[in-house]
């Protein structure tokens, strides 16, 4: 069996030891020399490029994503080549455009913010009347990391956007600013027969539209969780997705729990299963892509804490504070990216796992102050 992973960034990295444990071949179109993934890379090219991406599916098996860039006209080139893709097109669109998954999560009942499409002043000049002046304008595709999110109070304040999408730019939509406690996500993994199993629901911890840490199982979440399992097999089969499937939620200050945004591949809320689940969310990607049965998501311990490495040592990489991290901290898994360092990026994350959440927390972040500029 091989897998052609499109994209060479830490995601297809991570795939890697998962495929060699489970004996399958793994190939990588990596974006350009020397990316994370350039341990498998077996071509380099731009995936935007149907003629690429098609020589490159030639001999695998499977076709399936480090990220949701690929445009729709390479899929579909794909698909109509009569190449496995997962996850597909068809689902695939959700995670690439914003609007057209605020339109399918309301199709399919599920709970998330109000919103609106914004294709003039008007819309958004309405929305923000009636919901209290304030409203959170998103470019419908491109945003990741806190990126293309702004926050507004009136339609001034989106003025350049609204004239970008005017000129052909990103489409835009505008939600509700939803009064939040703290924001989770769910992990679901879905195989094309239908097999679909759900880790349990972690929280994250977000500064400055980055993902810091993440706290497995969330905290105080038995109540919540059958519901939250109910909404991601909803979502995972009304959209069809076959892989893993990332739902980030907001649990408001009066109980709900919204949807916010999908991810159709492996996630960083889901890093910690490597180290604190019997399944990783990246050998179960591969085991779902291929449509091998389901590997089972129970816990290795009590709870687990992974912090995300941002940006990294001044100079240098991960790798060269090893000697003193490790030394320090013998009991937490250390996991590089190998990417230099550079501000606002994920170099890399660790790990811990234990009885006690306060104190697996404490390990996992002492650990990762190691690699701090």
């Amino acid at each position: 069996m091989i897998v052609g992973v499109v994209g060479g960034g830490q995601l297809a990295r991570m795939m890697i030891p998962a495929a060699i444990e489970l004996g399958v071949e793994i190939r990588v179109l990596a974006e350009g020399e020397g990316m994370s993934a350039s341990l498998a890379a077996t071509a380099v090219g731009d995936y935007r490029d149907a003629s690429v991406v098609l020589a490159f599916a030639e001999d695998v098996d499977v076709i399936t994503f480090d990220h949701e860039h690929v445009p729709q006209e390479v899929l579909r080139a794909l698909v109509d080549a009569g190449v496995a893709v997962h996850p597909g097109p068809d689902a695939l669109r959700f995670a690439q455009d914003k609007r057209q998954m605020r339109a399918r999560m309301a199709e399919l009942g599920v709970p998330q913010p109000d919103w609106a499409p914004v294709d003039a002043v008007g819309d958004l000049e309405r929305f923000l009347a009636d919901h209290g002046g304030v409203g959170v304008v998103k470019t419908a595709t491109g945003g990741y990391d806190g990126k293309g999110v702004r926050v507004v109070r009136s339609a001034a304040e989106a003025s350049d956007w609204l004239d970008g999408a005017a000129a052909g730019g990103p489409r835009l939509l505008v939600e509700e600013l939803v009064p939040f406690s703290r924001e989770l996500a769910q992990l679901i993994a879905r195989r094309p027969s239908g097999e679909a199993v759900v880790w349990p629901l972690v929280q994250t911890v977000q500064e400055q539209g980055i993902c810091v840490e993440v706290l497995a199982p969330a905290p105080h979440a038995a109540s919540i969780q059958p519901v939250v399992d109910d909404v991601a097999r909803a979502v995972a089969e009304g959209i069809g997705v076959t892989g893993v499937l990332a739902i980030e939620m907001f649990e408001t200050t009066d109980g709900r729990v919204l949807i916010n945004e999908l991810a159709m591949r492996p996630h960083n809320s889901g890093h910690w299963t490597i180290d604190g689940a019997v399944t990783s969310q990246f050998e179960q990607h591969l085991r779902a892509v291929l449509d091998l049965p389901l590997g089972s998501t129970a816990l290795l311990a009590p709870t687990s804490v992974m912090v995300n490495v941002i940006g990294g040592p001044d100079s240098g990489s991960m790798t060269d504070r090893y000697a003193s991290a490790l030394a320090a901290h013998p009991d937490v898994k250390v996991h590089s990216y190998a990417k230099s360092a550079r501000p606002g990026r994920k170099v890399g994350h660790v790990t811990a796992v234990g009885d006690e959440l306060d104190e697996v927390a404490y390990r996992a972040r002492a650990a990762a102050a190691q690699f701090d500029a």
